[in-house]
């Protein structure tokens, strides 16, 4: 900042000579530099927008006591996740033997000797 008023103090029979100029190359050096800013920008300022809603919403549904996720079912299906009290039958019934009849699963061993 300190470096900014020094150009200009050593600039001011310049900017002083010519205002309309000055102010021209300000607003569109100025304007330039916020568009761009909220173009390269826009999609944080989203997301930071939408989690203060969220916030607001939990602080809201927090104040009057209201939760409504405890009014929603869970997404969770409760039958099938135990092996406790599951009446359900397996897929297959067993599980498939991978072994066939009448092959070694590896070769026999040769006695040296």
């Amino acid at each position: 900042m300190h470096d900014l008023i020094a150009f200009f103090q050593t600039n001011a029979a310049l900017v002083i000579g010519n205002p309309v100029a000055f102010a021209t190359f300000s607003v569109l050096f100025g304007s330039g530099g916020f568009v761009a800013g909220r173009y390269f920008f826009t999609e944080r300022i989203a997301n930071l927008e939408s989690r203060i809603t969220r916030r607001d919403e939990e602080i809201e549904a927090l104040k009057t006591g209201s939760r409504k996720k405890a009014e929603e079912p869970s997404l969770i299906p409760i039958k099938g996740t135990s092996a406790i009290g599951n009446d359900a039958p397996a897929l297959l019934g067993k599980w498939p033997d991978r072994r066939q009849p009448g092959k070694l699963s590896s070769p026999p061993r040769q006695r040296r000797g």
